[in-house]
């Protein structure tokens, strides 16, 4: 079995296509996973300060200012919220 690793929400944005993109990343920001849902699940689906991920599914960040912005955003997420919190 293998060992998940904890995500956080770092990133919320909008399409035109009405689909909603939720980031989460690493503490470190060097890894992230990108969720997309139609904003019509978003009634049904509680979005939550953190996911387990399988670390396999983890896709790298290369940029290193987007890096550090994720970092940075998931110290202020884990500061206001526990990890199953809706936000």
């Amino acid at each position: 079995m293998t060992d998940t690793e904890q995500l956080w929400l770092v990133e919320r944005t909008y399409t035109d296509r009405d689909i909603v993109v939720l980031v989460y990343a690493t503490p470190e920001g060097d890894r992230r996973r990108r969720k997309e849902l139609a904003s019509t699940m978003l009634q049904r689906t509680t979005v939550t300060a953190a996911i387990e991920a399988d670390p396999d599914q983890l896709e790298p960040v290369d940029d290193e200012a987007t890096r550090e912005r994720y970092a940075t955003e998931v110290e202020r997420v884990r500061t206001d919220y526990d990890p199953n919190d809706p936000i």
